[in-house]
């Protein structure tokens, strides 16, 4: 029958081997913590097998700020456009969307900003390290992003987030005309001027690059087994964990680190945090369909193209949608036709589509820090698309959380009862 996996105390239990989880164990294991990972199908399996492979350290702009509220009537009215709310789920949303409005205010803006560039800083540096000290640097493109536009009025209309940039130092400049062939060729003239981030970095493969850090933890005494917790029970300083197979752990300090599946937990812990899902779509098509040199930005379309070793990958927008709704695998398609129309020479055949949830909360910073009343359950969830962008950040503040160091950065912020 099944029943206690270990009757003493594991020292650290994680919850999830997405790369948020699988960070934190690299980043506690190195550190001599004892670590045991838990996760239903695998390491870096679901969500982190499929995202855009962007290290978006320039990405400060939280998503409330990216004029979301003014495009969001002519979107909605899209079902197959860039921000997508099914009728159904729309009752269910009301209460996130009222925050992610309280979210896009002047004040809050500048406040969530400012955070996600101190995150970002710390992430740069930390993910850099990370990828040096595990001979995994070989994984990392350097070759910057070039966001197209397909006017200067919509050029314009972006300028504000271009100019927060700009304040907070990071590095770009707008090219136009012929000289947008120099950076891609093969462009569709209906581009007339883009901006490009020269310090934009991804990696050469998401999933790949998960398991990779996944084996330098091992080698570094961190353990995984397979299920799928369903319930956390806090008693005497110590955490009962309930899987569904009716096993039980025990941990002496718990991190939730599930993706959206995490403000289920923790729930059970007395928190109630408001997160959504951002239901991502792409296509990842053969490795010759396009002579890709760097990941292109469509933000007027809500969608990148990605050159992978593996591939090129055609996704992104969002779709809040919760997690029991049907993928709707036609707004994959409706990005592929649009990425044909964008590269004329693209090669649409032979893709494997993919659907996966980011978790999201309404001010786009993460949950960062220790439950209510709990000090040994540690949340680490809520990073929307940029998981993979802030996982070497995330996984050294739990680290100092955990080994009871001061953090990297101000935790305030990312403070999981600010809700």
């Amino acid at each position: 029958m099944p029943g206690i996996e270990n009757q003493s105390a594991h020292e650290v239990v994680i919850a999830g081997a997405g790369i948020i989880g699988i960070s934190i164990a690299a980043f506690l294991a190195e550190a001599g913590h004892e670590v045991l990972v838990i996760d239903r199908t695998g390491i870096c399996e679901e969500t982190s097998s499929g995202n855009a492979a962007a290290l978006a350290f320039s990405d400060i702009l939280p998503l409330a700020s990216k004029g979301v509220l003014a495009k969001l009537p002519r979107w909605l009215l899209d079902p197959l456009g860039p921000f997508a709310i099914r009728p159904s789920y729309l009752p269910k949303l009301v209460p996130w969307l009222y925050r992610f409005w309280l979210a896009s205010g002047e004040e809050a803006q500048a406040k969530s900003l400012e955070a996600q560039a101190a995150m970002m800083r710390l992430a740069e540096a930390e993910m850099l390290s990370l990828m040096q000290r595990t001979g995994l640097s070989h994984m990392l493109r350097e070759d910057g992003s070039l966001e197209l536009y397909e006017s200067e009025a919509e050029l314009k209309a972006a300028q504000p987030g271009w100019d927060a940039r700009e304040k907070a130092d990071i590095a770009f400049w707008h090219i136009r005309g012929q000289e947008l062939a120099q950076y891609q060729p093969g462009l569709s003239p209906r581009f007339v001027v883009g901006s490009f981030v020269p310090d934009w970095k991804t990696v050469s493969d998401p999933k790949l690059l998960g398991q990779a850090l996944w084996a330098y933890a091992q080698r570094a005494g961190a353990r995984f087994i397979k299920g799928e917790v369903k319930g956390v029970e806090p008693s005497g300083g110590k955490t009962t964990i309930w899987l569904a197979d009716g096993r039980t752990i025990s941990a002496g300090k718990l991190v939730i680190a599930a993706g959206a599946w995490s403000h289920r937990l923790a729930r059970q812990c007395g928190d109630a945090i408001p997160l959504e899902t951002e239901r991502g779509y792409n296509t990842t098509l053969p490795v010759d369909s396009f002579d890709l040199r760097r990941q292109l930005i469509f933000g007027g379309h809500g969608f990148v193209i990605t050159p992978l070793d593996t591939g090129i990958r055609v996704g992104g927008a969002v779709e809040l949608g919760g997690l029991n709704l049907k993928p709707n695998y036609a707004r994959s398609e409706a990005m592929l036709k649009k990425a044909k129309l964008f590269l004329p020479e693209l090669k649409t055949r032979g893709g494997r589509q993919w659907m996966g949830y980011r978790p999201s909360l309404p001010d786009s910073l993460p949950a960062i820090g220790r439950a209510k009343g709990l000090p040994n359950i540690f949340y680490a969830f809520g990073h929307g698309h940029l998981g993979l962008t802030q996982s070497a950040a995330t996984g050294r503040l739990i680290r100092d959380l955990i080994s009871g160091q001061t953090p990297a950065i101000d935790l305030a912020p990312f403070n999981p009862q600010r809700f």
